[in-house]
């Protein structure tokens, strides 16, 4: 089973924070500090979860994900969450909104957890 987690974030300290967590919970965790360059780094990686911060220079993770989801016809699309520090109304609108499968609100390690195992598996 594919236990391969992508975490796309622009603050690299959030990125280690949520690397060393999910790793820890054996996962396999790949990050990457720019929304740029994230369709190539997913065929090469395929992760079978994909969290994005929403907020970030550039592009936003809510466009990025909307990107993913239109390229993804090579492989199988894996499961994108929206994991930012925007209020929970805003998130479930984005989620609609952009085709993201849910999102999980940053500083939230039980819910970030519960994601984790229930798209990849414990």
């Amino acid at each position: 089973m594919n236990k391969r987690i992508l975490v796309v974030d622009d603050d690299e300290k959030h990125l280690q924070t949520t690397r060393d967590l999910l790793e820890f919970e054996g996962f396999e965790v790949v990050t990457h500090s720019s929304p740029f360059r994230t369709s190539e780094i997913v065929r090469k990686t395929r992760p079978a979860l994909i969290l994005l911060d929403v907020n970030m220079p550039g592009l936003s993770g809510e466009r990025l994900c909307s990107l993913l989801r239109a390229n993804g016809s090579e492989q199988p699309t894996p499961a994108i969450f929206f994991h930012s520090s925007n209020d929970e109304d805003t998130l479930r609108t984005a989620v609609l909104r952009h085709g993201a499968n849910g999102y999980v609100c940053k500083g939230d390690i039980a819910g970030l957890r519960r994601v984790a195992r229930q798209t990849v598996g414990s």
